[in-house]
């Protein structure tokens, strides 16, 4: 019986654990949306496409960029380690392309 439960404890014990990483994850990572700051650095490169915009760290400083479209709209604020890549929202079938990347700070609920 006590083998039993210890093959019925262990997966749940596993479970647990990976949902509290994930939650953890999500609580950290930064999802506000970002409104103006200055122009990203010019080591930080971006490739769009109608799905995805992605931004590229080739700095050797890590750097928090937003992404601005041409109907205003602006992206989450996202922090990206040197030589690191992060995913935004692409320019979709509305054609709502990207008009650049800005700094933002992730630490404030605006990002500004």
């Amino acid at each position: 019986m006590a083998n039993l439960m210890t093959r019925i404890a262990r997966p749940a014990a596993l479970a647990a654990a990976t949902i509290g990483g994930l939650l953890t994850a999500l609580a950290v990572a930064p999802t506000a949306v970002a409104a103006t700051g200055d122009p990203a650095p010019s080591c930080v490169a971006y490739y769009q496409s109608w799905r995805y915009t992605d931004a590229h760290n080739g700095c050797s400083e890590t750097v928090a960029v937003t992404v601005e479209y041409t109907n205003g709209q602006w992206a989450p604020c996202r922090v990206i380690l040197p030589g690191q890549w992060a995913t935004f929202a692409g320019y979709g079938t509305d054609g709502n392309y990207a008009t650049g990347l800005r700094t933002c700070d992730p630490n404030t609920p605006s990002g500004t």
